[in-house]
């Protein structure tokens, strides 16, 4: 593998959808194949930078930072990183990160948030090795029944 590029995606193409879809079923079972739409939808986000780590001519990895702003501050939050098996163990993930925590930071972000499963134990160190530490809290979650997501419909959300 060469030298580990890392970049942040600006277009939606057929390829690169085809390429985070392969990726994303390597971190989900359940998630659905993404569209352009989607992924252009995801691009054009604000609030959302998807990071996409790349050697030679092919995608390796990628990352999505959150940043958004509540009345406390600005937060960020990293989400769905996942490293292609090919490429797991040669420092990707930890470049994504990397590159995630300055792009935070040049937001005006405090801290970086990321939730980690305890069974992840290589996610676990490497996160750990990237200067995060655990917190003394507690994640909540709850299924909302029916839910099509629109990143999945390509359906714009109105409220």
């Amino acid at each position: 593998m060469g030298d580990i590029r890392i970049s942040t995606a600006l277009h939606a193409s057929a390829d690169l959808a085809q390429e985070v879809t392969g990726l994303v079923q390597q971190l989900s079972t359940t998630a659905a194949p993404l569209t352009v739409d989607a992924l252009a939808e995801l691009i054009a986000s604000d609030s959302a930078t998807l990071l996409i780590a790349s050697s030679d001519t092919c995608v390796v990895g990628m990352l999505t930072l959150i940043t958004y702003r509540i009345p406390t501050g600005i937060r960020a939050r990293i989400e769905d990183v996942v490293v292609n098996e090919s490429a797991r163990g040669k420092g990707v993930a930890f470049e994504l990160t990397r590159a995630a925590v300055d792009l935070a930071r040049n937001v005006g972000a405090r801290t970086v948030d990321l939730t980690s499963r305890p069974s992840r134990e290589s996610a676990n160190r490497l996160y750990q090795r990237a200067g995060f530490s655990p917190r003394d809290s507690l994640t909540y979650r709850r299924t909302l029944d029916g839910y099509a997501s629109p990143m999945q419909t390509g359906q714009a959300i109105s409220y």
